[in-house]
Protein backbone atom coordinates (compact mmCIF):
# COMPACT_ATOMS: atom_id res chain seq x y z
CA UNK A 1 0.00 0.00 0.00
CA UNK A 2 1.41 3.40 -0.86
CA UNK A 3 2.21 5.91 1.87
CA UNK A 4 -0.65 8.34 1.23
CA UNK A 5 -3.30 5.61 1.23
CA UNK A 6 -1.83 4.25 4.47
CA UNK A 7 -2.19 7.70 6.07
CA UNK A 8 -5.79 8.10 4.88
CA UNK A 9 -6.76 4.68 6.21
CA UNK A 10 -5.01 5.30 9.55
CA UNK A 11 -7.00 8.50 10.11
CA UNK A 12 -10.28 6.56 10.09
CA UNK A 13 -12.32 9.48 8.74
CA UNK A 14 -14.08 9.72 5.35
CA UNK A 15 -11.91 10.70 2.40
CA UNK A 16 -12.28 11.13 -1.34
CA UNK A 17 -10.19 12.09 -4.32
CA UNK A 18 -10.88 15.78 -5.14
CA UNK A 19 -14.47 15.85 -3.81
CA UNK A 20 -17.36 13.72 -2.66
CA UNK A 21 -20.08 12.94 -5.21
CA UNK A 22 -23.02 15.28 -5.40
CA UNK A 23 -25.68 14.22 -2.93
CA UNK A 24 -23.21 12.50 -0.58
CA UNK A 25 -23.75 14.33 2.70
CA UNK A 26 -20.52 13.91 4.62
CA UNK A 27 -20.36 15.23 8.15
CA UNK A 28 -17.02 16.74 9.17
CA UNK A 29 -14.32 15.86 9.75
CA UNK A 30 -13.39 14.59 6.30
CA UNK A 31 -10.50 14.79 3.86
CA UNK A 32 -10.20 15.49 0.17
CA UNK A 33 -6.89 14.89 -1.57
CA UNK A 34 -5.69 15.52 -5.09
CA UNK A 35 -2.68 15.81 -7.34
CA UNK A 36 -3.03 19.31 -8.86
CA UNK A 37 0.40 19.52 -10.49
CA UNK A 38 3.83 17.97 -10.84
CA UNK A 39 7.38 19.05 -10.04
CA UNK A 40 9.32 16.61 -12.20
CA UNK A 41 13.10 16.47 -12.37
CA UNK A 42 14.42 16.21 -15.86
CA UNK A 43 16.97 17.12 -18.48
CA UNK A 44 17.28 16.81 -22.24
CA UNK A 45 13.51 16.61 -22.59
CA UNK A 46 13.19 13.57 -20.32
CA UNK A 47 11.49 13.42 -16.91
CA UNK A 48 13.97 11.36 -14.93
CA UNK A 49 12.03 11.54 -11.69
CA UNK A 50 8.29 12.13 -11.85
CA UNK A 51 7.03 13.94 -8.78
CA UNK A 52 3.40 14.67 -7.95
CA UNK A 53 2.40 17.63 -5.81
CA UNK A 54 -0.22 16.45 -3.31
CA UNK A 55 -2.91 18.55 -1.64
CA UNK A 56 -4.41 16.93 1.45
CA UNK A 57 -7.34 19.05 2.64
CA UNK A 58 -8.79 18.48 6.11
CA UNK A 59 -12.29 19.89 6.67
CA UNK A 60 -13.73 20.33 10.16
CA UNK A 61 -16.64 22.28 11.60
CA UNK A 62 -14.50 23.39 14.55
CA UNK A 63 -10.78 23.73 15.07
CA UNK A 64 -9.34 20.27 15.85
CA UNK A 65 -5.68 20.54 16.93
CA UNK A 66 -5.53 16.88 17.97
CA UNK A 67 -6.59 15.64 14.54
CA UNK A 68 -4.08 18.01 12.93
CA UNK A 69 -1.34 16.61 15.19
CA UNK A 70 -2.33 13.07 14.18
CA UNK A 71 -2.11 13.95 10.48
CA UNK A 72 1.24 15.64 10.99
CA UNK A 73 2.57 12.68 12.96
CA UNK A 74 1.55 10.32 10.13
CA UNK A 75 3.08 12.61 7.50
CA UNK A 76 6.31 12.73 9.53
CA UNK A 77 6.35 8.94 9.97
CA UNK A 78 5.86 8.53 6.21
CA UNK A 79 8.81 10.77 5.42
CA UNK A 80 6.86 13.64 3.87
CA UNK A 81 8.07 17.23 4.14
CA UNK A 82 4.96 19.40 4.06
CA UNK A 83 3.72 22.96 4.21
CA UNK A 84 0.52 23.78 6.08
CA UNK A 85 -2.03 26.56 5.75
CA UNK A 86 -5.48 27.17 7.15
CA UNK A 87 -8.59 29.08 6.18
CA UNK A 88 -12.20 29.34 7.29
CA UNK A 89 -14.74 28.89 4.50
CA UNK A 90 -17.52 31.18 5.67
CA UNK A 91 -20.08 30.01 3.09
CA UNK A 92 -19.67 26.40 4.28
CA UNK A 93 -18.91 27.17 7.94
CA UNK A 94 -15.91 24.85 7.72
CA UNK A 95 -12.24 25.10 8.55
CA UNK A 96 -9.89 23.88 5.85
CA UNK A 97 -6.38 22.88 6.84
CA UNK A 98 -4.28 22.29 3.73
CA UNK A 99 -1.14 20.16 3.69
CA UNK A 100 0.99 20.37 0.55
CA UNK A 101 3.76 17.88 -0.09
CA UNK A 102 5.41 15.94 -2.89
CA UNK A 103 5.74 12.25 -3.64
CA UNK A 104 7.27 10.29 -6.46
CA UNK A 105 4.63 9.51 -9.08
CA UNK A 106 5.09 5.76 -8.75
CA UNK A 107 4.09 6.08 -5.05
CA UNK A 108 0.75 7.72 -5.83
CA UNK A 109 -2.51 6.10 -6.79
CA UNK A 110 -5.86 7.75 -7.47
Amino acid sequence: MDRLMWILKELKIPYAYDHFAQGEAIDPPFICYRYPSSDNFGADGIAYVKINVVHLELYTDKKDPELEKKIERLLDQSGYFYDKSETFIDSEKLYEVLYIFEEEANDSKE
